[in-house]
């Protein structure tokens, strides 16, 4: 099965995090670009889970799961090896509309992590719906390697730009042509 490559705003999104250890740190590593309102609920966490957890003030309970934790939640990241316990909270997601993500389960996944770029506003995400994260992650290396130091820059002008210039033909015409140089200078 195929994923709909889709940006979320998580803004006013409230993340739950189940599960302490490897995994779910680089969960949260890639949550913390776009939001802090994660909680994490684990029996215990790992150094570098425990380190971010303290470093971006997120809440933390120190337990197991229990039925009812998701309440409340948008979004739920099953970071754990306990399978019974992945199928258990995506079941329970369905009648309460929360998304969920059951790492290394695609069964039990609304929606699965891409490898991604960000830069600045710029987020380059790649996918293989799950046959292949390694691949994912070692294409995202490539292209990442391929972006040019000043891109940032570039594109936060182009931001000013466009909120400043009036709206229309001529904005959209002088814009595409910025690019287009801006491109053309790379080769």
């Amino acid at each position: 099965m195929s994923y709909f490559p889709m940006f979320y705003n998580l803004e006013d999104k409230k993340i739950l995090v189940v599960g302490g250890g490897n995994i779910a740190f680089e969960k949260l590593e890639k949550l913390l670009t776009f939001t802090k309102d994660i909680t994490i609920i684990a029996k215990e966490v790992n150094l570098n889970t425990y380190n971010l957890y303290k470093k971006h003030c997120l809440t933390f309970y120190q337990r197991a799961y229990k039925s009812g934790d998701i309440d409340g939640f948008d979004i739920v990241i099953v970071a754990t090896n306990d399978i019974k316990l992945h199928e258990e909270i995506f079941n329970e997601s369905r009648d309460k509309k929360v998304l969920v993500n059951s790492v290394d389960n695609t069964k039990y996944c609304d929606f699965i992590f891409p490898s991604f770029i960000k830069r600045g506003d710029l987020t380059i995400a790649f996918s293989t719906s799950g046959a292949s994260p390694a691949f994912a992650k070692a294409i995202k290396e490539h292209f990442s390697s391929l972006l040019p130091d000043d891109i940032e820059d570039f594109l936060e002008k182009l931001k000013q730009l466009r909120n400043s210039l009036p709206k229309g033909k001529d904005r959209m015409h002088y814009l595409t042509t910025l690019v287009k140089e801006y491109f053309k200078k790379l080769k």
